[in-house]
């Protein structure tokens, strides 16, 4: 988690020395008389300009070398401390006060004699997050924002498929909440983790935190999120927006949504053409980096994150600049496996056509070393089911874990998952080795046909690509909690053993499978610690008591179940 916060604050860049770059630190008051801490990074030269603003809970200070990069080409750079992190006053709950901080530090800035009234903001994460609270806001004098991996729901950064992202929210809170003198953060991140009931994990973290107990305890996008949904009115926005995502980043989802909606929906047609998508092969700590998780994606995978930013800002805030800018391209996505770039008009890009893939099996698909067979034919004949029993006290691991990489240390980047695929209560459908390439980009899904024997069971599918020598690593994963199969607002309780056909999302995905490899389909009832396991009772967060669960998924004429892949329309 420490190494993710670095990259929330930071863009990775070495300062530029070739200006005479001076920092001053200011308090800056907003509305109810609280003062947060501000630097202000100018040139000596520079008298009046648009200016950058970061608005961050991680330290103004580790913004330093972007901040001296952005002055130095004509900026004035300003990073603030939000509310009660570092040098700023007040006390921080998460997001509650961005929205309304930073319009009143938009609104200071463009006070300012070195403020030319434009004004743009930049950053990641929680640091993305500040952008949109605040531009939807309408502050005057801000022109553009260009929110990277970051979400315009908050709900939806937290849950997927009903169930929450366990260790990310829960590892975060034990660093960003206000800590008792006498309290020790856990030193059993593990235990912690499997604790029950959901409702008591900030006590098992060390001591009470409302906001933590508040999310974990609201698993429906119902009135508890409406402050942090902005999904509708950023709509009304006329902003031109970079946004920028890896496909392993946990906002992978979020952030590709924003710009789908910014792009076909925004209620200007002006800025509907004034937005674009940088969708790499990243995850949440590694953007603009060739290394990722167990693989490494090539040189053209290194991607210079404050380039392009101030690429974006010369094109959006420096009026003197802009038409000297090449041409902007709406969607640069990078084609993983192939480890090229490519360029679309839109996400999904043009010239792919979803495509099926049928799970088969003679009821013996557990493990790799089973009989699942994955292929385009639909199945003609009655196949066996085949099972596998969810057991809550041994939840299948999202990553293998080693001496190396303990439970809660598990990362959503690829790793082979060969060791994962030995497990009995893990389903294996793979192809045939590839006679030739296979592409796809686009938004991937899963539609299964199951029952299970308990009132609630998790559905968590991984898409794989199996390397000759038989290394299989993720590529996608998706995961549905059987209780919002139908509804995300009111979740029903499975009818035991009732077959229902559910939907399993996978997200935005762009990968070439090599000739040789082989694709792979995993379906299993757990993705833990990255997602909190599944008692499988239906008592939700504040439920102690769990059961095994034996869960089933169906193949035949009559329920057919497949994987939908956007594959190259050539290739078909």
């Amino acid at each position: 988690m420490k190494q993710i916060c670095l990259f929330l604050v930071l863009l990775s860049v070495a300062t530029v020395a070739s200006a005479e770059i001076k920092v001053e630190t200011v308090m800056v008051p907003v509305r109810d008389g609280i003062n947060l801490a501000t630097d202000i990074y100018r040139d000596d030269t520079t008298r009046q300009a648009s200016v950058v603003l970061m608005r961050t809970p991680y330290n103004k200070a580790r913004a330093k070398g972007a901040a001296e990069r952005f002055a130095a080409a004509g900026y004035v750079a300003v990073v603030q401390d939000c509310r009660g992190k570092f040098g700023s006053e007040g006390v921080f709950m998460p997001y509650n006060n961005e929205g309304q901080d930073g319009y009143d530090a938009i609104e200071w800035i463009g006070q300012q004699a070195w403020c030319n009234g434009r004004i743009g903001m930049w950053g990641s994460s929680y640091v993305g997050a500040t952008q949109w609270q605040a531009a939807v806001e309408h502050p005057p004098g801000l022109v553009t924002i260009t929110p990277t991996a970051t979400y315009s729901s908050f709900y939806r950064n937290l849950y997927l498929g009903g169930a929450v992202r366990h260790t990310l929210i829960a590892r975060w809170a034990s660093g960003h909440s206000t800590k008792p003198d006498a309290a020790k953060v856990t030193e059993d991140w593990d235990q912690t983790l499997l604790h029950l009931p959901l409702s008591e994990i900030d006590d098992q973290v060390g001591w009470p935190i409302p906001w933590l107990e508040g999310m974990l305890t609201h698993p429906s996008p119902n009135g508890y999120w409406k402050r942090l949904d902005m999904t509708e009115d950023m709509l009304n926005l006329q902003l031109p927006m970079q946004h920028v995502v890896g496909y392993y980043d946990f906002f992978s989802r979020e952030s590709v949504n924003n710009f789908t909606r910014m792009q076909q929906l925004a209620k200007d047609p002006v800025t509907r053409k004034r937005q674009q998508l940088i969708l790499g092969p990243w995850d949440h700590g590694t953007i603009g980096k060739s290394a990722v998780g167990e693989l490494n994606f090539g040189a053209e995978a290194e991607w210079d994150a404050a380039a392009a930013t101030l690429e974006w800002f010369d094109r959006t805030l420096n009026e003197n600049v802009a038409p000297a800018v090449a041409p902007m391209v709406p969607v640069r996505y990078f084609v993983m496996g192939e480890n090229r770039w490519h360029e679309a008009e839109a996400w999904p890009p043009a010239g792919y056509e979803s495509t099926s893939f049928y799970l088969h099996s003679s009821g013996r698909a557990n493990t790799r070393g089973g009989d699942g067979q994955l292929n385009r034919t639909a199945p003609s004949v009655e196949e066996p089911v085949d099972r596998f029993r969810a057991d809550p006290a041994d939840p299948v691991p999202a990553c293998p874990v080693t001496d190396q990489r303990p439970l809660n240390a598990a990362t959503w980047a690829p790793v082979n998952q060969q060791t994962i695929e030995d497990r009995v209560d893990v389903l294996c459908y793979s192809t045939e080795p590839l006679t030739e390439p296979l592409t796809f980009a686009g938004n991937a899904h899963v539609e299964l046909f199951v029952a299970a024997d308990t009132p609630d069971a998790d559905w968590v599918v991984k898409l794989i690509d199996v390397h000759p020598d038989g290394a299989a690593y993720n590529l996608a994963v998706g995961i549905l909690r059987g209780r919002f199969r139908e509804s995300e607002l009111e979740p029903k309780p499975l009818t035991p053993n009732e077959t229902c056909q559910i939907t399993v999302d996978l997200g935005p995905i762009a990968a070439q499978i090599a000739a040789g490899h082989r694709l792979r389909v995993d379906i299993c009832g757990a993705y833990f610690p990255l997602f909190d396991r599944n008692p499988n009772t239906a008592e939700g967060p504040f439920g102690s008591s769990t059961a095994v669960a034996t869960e089933s998924v169906y193949h035949t004429s009559a329920k057919p179940s497949r994987i939908l892949l956007p594959v190259s329309a050539s290739a078909r």
